[in-house]
Protein backbone atom coordinates (compact mmCIF):
# COMPACT_ATOMS: atom_id res chain seq x y z
CA UNK A 1 0.00 0.00 0.00
CA UNK A 2 1.31 3.43 -0.93
CA UNK A 3 1.49 6.00 1.84
CA UNK A 4 -1.18 8.73 1.41
CA UNK A 5 1.44 11.45 1.19
CA UNK A 6 2.95 9.82 -1.90
CA UNK A 7 -0.44 9.57 -3.60
CA UNK A 8 -0.95 13.30 -3.01
CA UNK A 9 2.53 14.02 -4.37
CA UNK A 10 1.75 12.09 -7.52
CA UNK A 11 -1.86 13.15 -8.13
CA UNK A 12 -1.80 16.78 -6.94
CA UNK A 13 1.73 18.22 -7.02
CA UNK A 14 0.33 21.77 -7.14
CA UNK A 15 -0.95 21.36 -3.56
CA UNK A 16 2.50 20.37 -2.38
CA UNK A 17 4.04 23.32 -4.22
CA UNK A 18 1.53 25.70 -2.62
CA UNK A 19 2.39 24.23 0.78
CA UNK A 20 6.13 24.67 0.16
CA UNK A 21 5.52 28.22 -1.09
CA UNK A 22 3.60 28.93 2.11
CA UNK A 23 6.56 27.68 4.13
CA UNK A 24 8.92 29.88 2.11
CA UNK A 25 6.69 32.90 2.67
CA UNK A 26 6.45 32.21 6.39
CA UNK A 27 10.21 31.73 6.63
CA UNK A 28 10.85 35.00 4.76
CA UNK A 29 8.46 36.85 7.06
CA UNK A 30 10.01 35.39 10.21
CA UNK A 31 13.54 35.99 8.93
CA UNK A 32 12.85 39.65 8.17
CA UNK A 33 11.70 40.21 11.72
CA UNK A 34 14.72 38.45 13.22
CA UNK A 35 17.16 39.54 10.49
CA UNK A 36 18.10 42.83 12.11
CA UNK A 37 19.09 41.08 15.33
CA UNK A 38 21.09 38.48 13.44
CA UNK A 39 22.86 41.20 11.44
CA UNK A 40 23.67 43.11 14.63
CA UNK A 41 25.12 39.97 16.18
CA UNK A 42 27.18 39.26 13.05
CA UNK A 43 28.64 42.78 13.16
CA UNK A 44 29.35 42.35 16.87
CA UNK A 45 31.22 39.08 16.19
CA UNK A 46 33.23 40.85 13.47
CA UNK A 47 34.11 43.69 15.84
CA UNK A 48 35.05 41.18 18.53
CA UNK A 49 37.35 39.23 16.24
CA UNK A 50 38.99 42.33 14.79
CA UNK A 51 39.48 44.00 18.17
CA UNK A 52 40.94 40.82 19.67
CA UNK A 53 43.41 40.51 16.80
CA UNK A 54 44.40 44.16 17.28
CA UNK A 55 44.81 43.46 21.00
CA UNK A 56 47.12 40.52 20.30
CA UNK A 57 49.25 42.59 17.93
CA UNK A 58 49.45 45.58 20.26
CA UNK A 59 50.18 43.37 23.27
CA UNK A 60 53.03 41.73 21.35
CA UNK A 61 54.42 45.13 20.39
CA UNK A 62 54.10 46.31 24.00
CA UNK A 63 56.00 43.25 25.24
CA UNK A 64 58.75 43.85 22.69
CA UNK A 65 59.00 47.54 23.54
CA UNK A 66 58.95 46.77 27.26
CA UNK A 67 61.79 44.30 26.89
CA UNK A 68 63.93 46.67 24.82
CA UNK A 69 63.43 49.70 27.08
CA UNK A 70 63.99 49.10 30.76
CA UNK A 71 61.54 51.85 31.73
CA UNK A 72 57.85 51.03 32.14
CA UNK A 73 55.35 53.37 30.53
CA UNK A 74 51.60 53.29 31.19
CA UNK A 75 50.71 53.39 27.48
CA UNK A 76 52.15 49.89 27.08
CA UNK A 77 49.17 48.65 29.11
CA UNK A 78 46.46 51.16 28.18
CA UNK A 79 46.65 50.93 24.38
CA UNK A 80 46.21 47.13 24.14
CA UNK A 81 43.70 47.37 27.00
CA UNK A 82 41.45 49.60 24.89
CA UNK A 83 41.39 47.00 22.12
CA UNK A 84 40.70 44.26 24.67
CA UNK A 85 37.85 46.27 26.20
CA UNK A 86 36.34 46.75 22.74
CA UNK A 87 36.64 43.00 22.09
CA UNK A 88 34.95 42.18 25.40
CA UNK A 89 32.16 44.68 24.68
CA UNK A 90 31.59 43.18 21.23
CA UNK A 91 31.58 39.70 22.75
CA UNK A 92 28.92 40.72 25.27
CA UNK A 93 26.69 42.07 22.49
CA UNK A 94 27.31 39.07 20.23
CA UNK A 95 26.46 36.52 22.92
CA UNK A 96 22.97 37.86 23.59
CA UNK A 97 20.45 35.16 22.68
CA UNK A 98 17.93 35.62 19.91
CA UNK A 99 14.46 36.66 21.03
CA UNK A 100 12.39 33.72 22.22
CA UNK A 101 9.65 34.57 19.77
CA UNK A 102 11.99 33.88 16.86
CA UNK A 103 10.46 31.43 14.38
CA UNK A 104 7.55 30.50 16.69
CA UNK A 105 4.99 30.51 13.87
CA UNK A 106 7.23 28.38 11.69
CA UNK A 107 7.80 25.92 14.54
CA UNK A 108 4.07 25.75 15.21
CA UNK A 109 3.34 25.08 11.53
CA UNK A 110 5.98 22.35 11.38
CA UNK A 111 4.50 20.74 14.51
CA UNK A 112 0.99 20.91 13.06
CA UNK A 113 2.16 19.28 9.83
CA UNK A 114 4.02 16.57 11.74
CA UNK A 115 0.90 15.80 13.77
CA UNK A 116 -1.20 15.66 10.62
CA UNK A 117 1.26 13.25 9.00
CA UNK A 118 1.26 11.09 12.14
CA UNK A 119 -2.55 11.02 12.11
CA UNK A 120 -2.63 10.06 8.42
CA UNK A 121 -0.07 7.29 8.88
CA UNK A 122 -1.96 5.97 11.94
CA UNK A 123 -5.18 5.70 9.92
CA UNK A 124 -3.61 3.72 7.10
Amino acid sequence: MVHPIFSVLITKPELVMEHVAGYASLLREETSSVGKEVARRAVAWGVTLFAFLVFLILAGVAVMLGSVHAAFHWTLIVVPGIALALAVGGFMVARKPLPEKAFTELKAQLDADAQALRAISARS
